[in-house]
């Protein structure tokens, strides 16, 4: 398990799972970071990433993308 800002641009992995606090981890499950689902890394910017996850394209800072794991 590794977090989502070490995957490859253009790799898709399944969420394992989504860390952080209840705020934090309702609010990534709100824009579709479900553990299960699949999520496809498009861009990576200084470890801010934009990501495919259940049909949409979403942006997300680096200290977001470290509370999510692949």
């Amino acid at each position: 398990m590794m977090p989502l800002t070490f995957a490859n641009v253009g790799e898709e992995n399944m969420i394992k799972k989504v860390g952080g606090n209840e705020q934090t981890r309702k609010f990534l499950e709100s824009l579709g970071f479900v553990p299960g689902s699949t999520v496809t890394l498009v861009s990576d910017i200084s470890g801010n990433v934009i990501v495919n996850v259940k049909e949409s394209r979403v942006a997300v800072s680096k200290e977001m993308a470290q509370k999510i794991m692949i």
